[in-house]
C-alpha cells in the first residue's frame, strides 16, 4: 500500500491546497502602535456616542426613543468617518434595532426589500444590459453629432454634449453616466492644441465641456425616481411617514422633477456660456473641431444589432408602463385593473426578467442577459437605501419623532419662505463638505418631517428642498463622485468649480423655490395654503373681510346715519383684531367660525 503513494506525500500537508502561504514573521504583527490609529478611534466613536447617550440623556418619551437617538449617533458616526465601509454600516440596523428594542428582526429586514428596492434592482439590471451592448455610447455619439453644427458652433456643441449627459443620466446612475460621457467629451477635446500654443479661448472651451458633463449628470438624475438614490430615499421616507400619504409614483415625480431639472440644466448652460464662451470662440475652434472624430467613434460600434434593438424596446416598454400606471385621479391608468396591488417595482422587475428570456440571436441558447453580468450590481447603493428606510421606520415606531417634534417648537413662528431655501442650502453644504448626498438625505429627511409638523406645513415642503438640495454639491471635487470624475481629467481646478458651482447652486435654489408652489401643488398635491405661514393667512383673511365690509357699507344708504357706519367700522376693526391671533392652524375649517361671526355682524340691523 505504501508503494502506491507518491514520493512527495507528507502526512503533515493539508488536505486542501493553500494559496499564497504567508511566511511566519519573527515579529508579532500585533502592537499597541498598530492598534491605536485614527481609523480605530473612529470605529470606537460610534459605540462610545451610543453609550453616552443611553447613560446620560434623559427623555420625556419612552426608552426606545432614547435608544433610537443613540443608534442614530452610532450609525451616522460610522457613515461620516467611513470607519467601516458604508455598505457594512448600512447593514448595522439589521442587528442593532432588534438588540436595542427598536423593532423586530422581521420588520427591519422588510425595510431592505420593499417596492422601492425592487424598483432599483430591476432598473440597475436594465442599465447593466444597456452598458453591456454599448447602447449608451451609441446614443451619446449620435446626439452629439446632431448638435455639432457645420461649421462648429461652440455653444451648440456644448449644449449637445451636456444634453446627452442629461438625458442618459435620467435612466442610469449619475456616476456611471459621468464615467461613460467623460471619455466622449475628452475625445472631442483631444483634437484641440495643448501646451504653450493653447489659447485662452480653447482652454475655456475645455473647461466648459468638462464642467458641463460633470454637472449635467447629477442634474439629469433629478428628473426621474431611478436617476439618483436620493429621489428614492425621499419617496420611501414620505411613504413611511404617514399611512395616509399619497404615494409618489414614477410619473408623479417625473412631472415635477423633469421641469425642475430642465430649468436648472438651462441655467447651467447659460452660466457656462457666459463664463467660458465668447464671440471669438467659433473662429478659434473651427480649425480643430469637426465631425470626423465623432463619426470614427460611431463607425467602430458598427450597425445596431438585434440585441440592442430588443433592449431599447424593453426599455421603452418600461418607461411607457411607468408613465401610464397611475396618470391622474380622473384617469387612473392600467394599475387600477389590479386594484392598486402593483407598483413601479413590479414593472421594473418584470421588464428585467424579460432580458433573461429573450434570445440575443448571437449564439444558440444565449439570452440578452446572464447572471454573470448581474454580479456588477451596485449593492452598496441598495443597502444604503434599505438602511435609510429602516431608520425612517425606527424614528417613527420608537417615538423619537414625537420627541423631536417637541424640541423643534421654536420653529413654529419661522416663515416657510425663509426656511425652505435655507434647508436646501444646508443640505447642499453638508453634502459638499461632510458626506454623500444619499447619506445626507438619510440623515436630514426624518428631521425635516418633524420640523414640518412643528411648523404646521406639508412635510414635502421641507423634504423636497432637503433632498434636492443634497444634489446641489457643485463647488468642490469631494461633493459628489461625478465631481471627482471631472476634476481628475486635468482640465478644471477648484477655482473653476467654485466660480461655476456657486451661481449654479443659487440658481437651483431659486428655481426650486419657484416651482414648489406651482408644479408642487399641481402634481404632488401639496395644499396651496401650506405655503403661507399662519400669521400671513390670518392677515389675508382679515383684509379680505375688511374689503367686503367696506364695499357693503358703500353700497348701502347709510349716509343718513353716519354714526351707525362708524360704529360698524369700529366693530369690524375689533373683529379683525379678534381673528388674527386665532389663525393658528392653516386648515380652512378653522376660519369658518370667524367668517360666520363677521357675516353675523354684517347682517346686524
Amino acid at each position: 500500500m505504501k508503494g502506491n503513494h507518491d514520493s512527495d506525500d507528507d502526512p503533515k500537508s493539508p488536505l486542501l491546497p493553500v494559496n499564497d502561504p504567508v511566511e511566519p514573521s519573527s515579529r508579532s504583527p500585533f502592537s499597541l502602535k498598530s492598534l491605536v490609529t485614527l481609523k480605530s478611534l473612529y470605529v470606537l466613536l460610534g459605540p462610545l456616542l451610543c453609550t453616552v447617550i443611553c447613560l446620560c440623556v434623559k427623555f420625556d418619551g419612552p426608552v426606545a426613543s432614547r435608544n433610537m437617538l443613540a443608534l442614530l449617533a452610532w450609525v451616522f458616526a460610522w457613515w461620516l468617518t467611513e470607519a467601516v465601509p458604508m455598505p457594512i454600516t448600512s447593514m448595522a440596523p439589521l442587528f442593532l434595532f432588534p438588540l436595542f428594542g427598536i423593532a423586530s428582526a422581521d420588520s427591519v429586514a422588510h425595510s431592505y426589500m420593499d417596492d422601492v428596492i425592487t424598483l432599483v434592482l430591476g432598473s440597475f439590471i436594465l442599465v447593466l444590459a444597456v452598458e453591456r451592448y454599448n447602447i449608451h455610447r451609441r446614443l451619446a455619439l449620435n446626439i452629439t453629432l446632431r448638435f455639432c453644427g457645420d461649421p462648429v458652433n461652440p455653444p451648440l456643441l456644448l449644449l449637445g454634449i451636456c444634453a446627452t449627459t442629461f438625458f442618459v443620466s435620467m435612466w442610469m446612475h449619475n456616476v456611471a453616466c459621468a464615467v461613460m460621457m467623460m471619455p466622449v467629451a475628452t475625445g472631442i477635446l483631444q483634437r484641440l492644441p495643448v501646451g504653450p500654443t493653447r489659447s485662452t479661448l480653447v482652454g475655456n472651451f475645455c473647461r466648459a465641456v468638462v464642467l458641463g458633463v460633470t454637472y449635467a449628470a447629477p442634474i439629469g438624475g433629478m428628473s426621474t425616481l431611478t436617476g439618483t438614490g436620493v429621489n428614492l430615499i425621499l419617496v420611501a421616507m414620505w411613504k413611511s411617514s404617514s399611512q395616509e400619504a399619497d404615494s409618489i409614483g414614477f410619473n408623479t415625480w417625473f412631472f415635477f422633477g423633469f421641469p425642475l431639472a430642465l430649468l436648472i440644466f438651462f441655467a447651467l448652460w447659460a452660466i457656462l456660456c457666459l463664463l467660458y464662451l465668447s464671440r471669438g470662440s467659433s473662429q478659434a475652434l473651427s480649425a480643430y473641431l469637426d465631425k470626423a472624430h465623432l463619426k470614427r467613434e460611431l463607425d467602430t460600434l458598427g450597425p445596431m444589432a438585434f440585441a440592442e434593438k430588443m433592449i431599447l424596446a424593453v426599455f421603452g416598454m418600461l418607461i411607457a408602463l411607468w408613465m401610464t400606471r397611475s396618470i391622474t385621479e380622473d384617469i387612473p391608468g392600467w394599475g387600477a385593473l389590479f386594484n392598486g396591488r402593483v407598483g413601479d417595482g413590479t414593472v421594473s422587475v418584470m421588464m428585467a426578467t424579460l432580458l433573461f428570456i429573450i434570445p440575443n440571436k448571437k449564439r444558440k441558447g444565449e439570452k440578452l442577459m446572464d447572471w454573470n453580468e448581474c454580479k456588477k450590481l451596485p449593492w452598496n447603493i441598495i443597502l444604503l437605501l434599505g438602511a435609510g428606510f429602516a431608520i425612517a421606520d425606527g424614528v417613527q415606531s420608537s417615538g423619537l419623532a414625537d420627541v423631536l417634534s417637541k424640541t423643534l417648537d421654536f420653529l413654529e413662528q419661522a416663515p416657510y419662505l425663509a426656511i425652505a431655501p435655507a434647508v436646501c442650502l444646508i443640505s447642499a453644504i453638508i453634502t459638499e463638505f461632510i458626506t454623500s448626498n444619499d447619506a445626507t438625505a438619510t440623515l436630514l429627511l426624518p428631521l425635516l418631517i418633524q420640523m414640518a409638523k412643528t411648523m404646521h406645513v406639508h412635510p414635502l415642503l421641507l423634504m423636497i428642498p432637503g433632498a434636492v438640495g443634497s444634489q446641489f454639491a457643485f463647488m468642490l471635487p469631494t461633493g459628489t463622485p461625478s465631481n471627482i470624475v471631472g476634476f481628475t481629467t486635468g482640465h478644471i481646478n477648484i477655482q473653476d468649480m467654485i466660480k461655476t458651482g456657486l451661481p449654479l447652486k443659487i440658481a437651483g435654489t431659486a428655481i426650486l423655490s419657484f416651482l414648489m408652489p406651482t408644479l408642487g401643488k399641481l402634481f404632488l398635491r401639496i395644499p396651496i395654503i401650506s405655503f403661507f405661514r399662519k400669521e400671513m393667512v390670518g392677515f389675508i383673511i382679515s383684509q379680505v373681510l375688511l374689503l367686503q365690509v367696506l364695499m357693503f357699507l358703500e353700497q348701502t344708504e347709510f349716509n343718513s346715519c353716519k354714526a351707525d357706519c362708524d360704529v360698524r367700522v369700529v366693530g369690524l376693526a375689533n373683529i379683525v383684531k379678534f381673528i388674527e391671533p386665532r389663525c393658528i392652524d392653516p386648515a380652512p375649517v378653522v376660519y369658518h367660525h370667524e367668517m360666520n361671526i363677521c357675516l353675523a355682524w354684517l347682517t346686524m340691523s
